[in-house]
């Protein structure tokens, strides 16, 4: 009785280098949503700051501006200049609010990995299918 042994380095070096490949191109693809998820914290970090400064300095300008309107026009109708002061406070809070939505709906997270991802799936495919 004969033993054959079957040799399955031929068949296994495509299989194996395929597989080192496809593992080298994870480990880029998660380098790069790594640095890409450092980028968006700084950035919204950054947001952030930048945001509350502009709001802590518009509301002490608001404060002082409500201020000088009110004691400039007290005698020619203190309910008016507080209604007027009011409706320019609400007008100015909507129009910031649309632009915050739409900055919301536009926002996205992680173009450039997800693009990446794309094109090694669509490279992929190709060479399997």
């Amino acid at each position: 009785m004969e033993t054959t042994t079957l040799n399955s380095s031929p068949l296994a070096a495509p299989s194996k280098d395929f597989a080192r490949r496809l593992l080298t191109i994870g480990e880029n693809r998660l380098e790069l949503l790594m640095v890409e998820v450092q980028e968006e914290r700084e950035r919204l970090l950054h947001a952030i700051l930048l945001a509350l400064g502009v709001a802590l300095f518009a509301f002490l300008a608001g404060i002082a501006l409500t201020i000088a309107l009110v004691v400039l026009l007290w005698s020619l109708s203190p309910i008016g200049v507080l209604l007027i002061l009011t409706a320019l406070y609400a007008a100015a809070s909507i129009l910031l609010y649309r632009r915050f939505d739409a900055l919301q709906r536009d926002w996205k997270t992680f173009p450039a990995t997800f693009d990446q991802l794309r094109k090694d799936r669509a490279c992929l495919e190709e060479f399997l299918g």
